[in-house]
């Protein structure tokens, strides 16, 4: 097998854009690139320490010692 030329290449490249639009081609990248933007987003939102959620028995614990305290 023989890589393709530089007249294949090109016949890909005006197929692609024919069928898909030059408007179509530039959306889709403009998406693209969105979407890895929002993926870092979250990336980096991970790293971030999460605030620890008190659960009900906590709350309750806290409240029996404050009325021992009083």
């Amino acid at each position: 097998m023989h890589a393709p030329s530089i007249w294949g290449i090109l016949v890909v490249a005006v197929v692609v854009i024919l069928l898909f639009g030059r408007g179509k081609i530039s959306g889709m990248m403009g998406e693209v690139a969105s979407g890895i933007k929002a993926f870092q987003k979250g990336m980096k939102d991970d790293d971030k320490p999460a605030e620890r959620i008190q659960t009900s028995a906590e709350v309750e614990a806290r409240e029996v010692d404050k009325s021992k305290d009083a």
